[in-house]
Parts: C-alpha cells; sequence; structure tokens
C-alpha cells in the first residue's frame, strides 16, 4: 500500500461519459479515490451510493470523489445511470492505475484464482499527496469513515 505523504500516482482514465480525468485535474482539492472491484455488484453498489449520499457533506470539506474499477467504459455508464451517481466512475479495464495504488492483483473466489481491484480507498491532499489510506474496507458505512476523518470537529448536522 501507498503510505501517508506519498506522492498520489498520476493517472489518465475515461469516465462514464468517454471524457479523460487525470489525477492532476483535482489540484488545490482532496481527492477522495475509492477502488471498487465490479461495478453492479451488492458490495460495490453498496459503496457507491453510501458516496453519492455524503457527496455533498464531502464537497463541503473541499474532496470530491471518484471510483475506480476494471469495469469498461460502457459498463460504467450503465452503473452511473442506474444509480444516479454525481462523480466521476474510471475505467481501468488493465488494472494499470490499481496497480500504481496497490489495488490490484490476485484474488480468489469460489475456489478460483483470477486477477482484479482490492477495495481500498486514498485520500489525496490538495497538493497531491496521500492524506490518509483505507485498505480492505467493508463497503456498508465506509463513505461515512472517510466523511468522519475529513469533516472539522465543529461541524454538526
Amino acid at each position: 500500500m501507498l503510505d501517508v505523504g506519498d506522492e498520489a500516482p498520476e493517472f489518465e482514465l475515461q469516465n462514464q461519459h468517454g471524457e479523460t480525468v487525470t489525477r492532476s485535474d483535482f489540484e488545490g482539492q482532496r481527492l477522495v479515490i475509492y477502488f471498487y472491484p465490479r461495478a453492479n455488484t451488492e458490495g460495490c453498489t453498496t459503496e457507491a451510493c453510501g458516496f453519492n449520499d455524503t457527496l455533498p457533506r464531502l464537497e463541503d470539506c473541499d474532496a470530491t470523489v471518484v471510483g475506480i474499477s476494471d469495469d469498461s467504459v460502457d459498463d460504467i455508464a450503465d452503473f452511473a445511470a442506474d444509480y444516479d451517481l454525481k462523480f466521476d466512475l474510471l475505467s481501468d479495464e488493465f488494472g494499470e492505475v490499481a496497480t500504481l495504488y496497490d489495488s490490484y492483483g490476485e484474488k480468489q473466489m469460489f475456489g478460483n484464482t483470477f486477477d482484479g481491484v482490492f477495495r481500498n480507498t486514498y485520500v489525496v491532499d490538495p497538493d497531491g499527496q496521500i492524506e490518509a489510506v483505507y485498505e480492505s474496507v467493508s463497503p456498508d458505512g465506509h463513505a461515512d469513515e472517510v466523511l468522519a476523518a475529513l469533516e472539522p470537529a465543529d461541524i454538526t448536522h
């Protein structure tokens, strides 16, 4: 895993609209990068909807969110539309960016071994440094966990 204080690796990926998005597009603000295994699966839907629900409060903390998986642009477009997601999902079909973020590799499920995306999250500070690392997260409540770490203690809702 990358560590707090490391430079966040640059990336250039297409979002659900086929537009190119780079890490440096977010310089000057916090960026929550969450890696998820597969669009339209139960856990990934729970996690995406959690980030969607907390997005206004994350934006109050000068943070934005991107979700990265090895799904195709068409698959993430359908996923974003199905759940009216208000943030970018990015297609990393060959796992190259996920690999840079130590979030791609060999997995096992139902006795099968395959390469896939690990459910990890990074918070990148406005200067492009890793501010927080969440490894092997549980999708339920994860967005709230990230939000709680970013919100100033004096904010009440």
